[in-house]
């Protein structure tokens, strides 16, 4: 589900772009984490249970068990993949309408499959969480993840 993914995406067409150095604090903490795929995802659904439900594959089924398995590092890779994708693409303005276009994919395929704007808001919790406890995190890395979310989730959830 590529919904997990773009909400750590960075500076899409919002109101507040991020600025070069705010990209690059957050490109900082992601490098930091985005060779833990498994680790990630799985932290994600052990925070939020209901989003591991959304994923056809590993609805209904205990983590510790799907956890090791081939499809759920292939999942996790792929999640990681396009968020380190949209960050990559963040702090120029001349890649905006990309951003813009993966995340406005993202949320009507994530739209048709019934995830909310509440499940949104969990993955950002799990994975902030994620980033804050395993790489360098202050208040300016805070403050430029959160634009970088906020950015995005305002193309996300106009579109949900």
């Amino acid at each position: 589900m590529k919904f997990l993914i773009v909400l750590a995406l960075i500076g899409a067409a919002a109101a507040t772009p991020l600025s070069a150095d705010q990209a690059a604090l957050v490109k900082g903490a992601w490098d930091k984490v985005k060779t833990s795929e498994v680790e990630i995802l799985a932290a994600v659904f052990t925070a939020y249970p209901d989003i591991q439900a959304k994923f056809p594959a590993f609805a209904g089924k205990d983590l510790a068990s799907v956890k090791g398995s081939a499809a759920f590092a292939l999942h996790a890779t792929r999640i990681v993949s396009f968020i380190s994708e949209v960050i990559s693409l963040s702090g120029n303005s001349a890649t905006a309408p990309a951003i813009e276009t993966l995340a406005t994919e993202l949320a009507s395929n994530h739209k048709n499959r019934g995830v909310t704007q509440a499940q949104f808001n969990e993955f950002r919790t799990a994975l902030t969480n994620y980033v804050s406890s395993n790489a360098s995190w202050g208040d300016n890395v805070a403050s430029a993840w959160n634009q970088a979310f906020d950015n995005v989730y305002a193309i996300i959830f106009a579109r949900l």
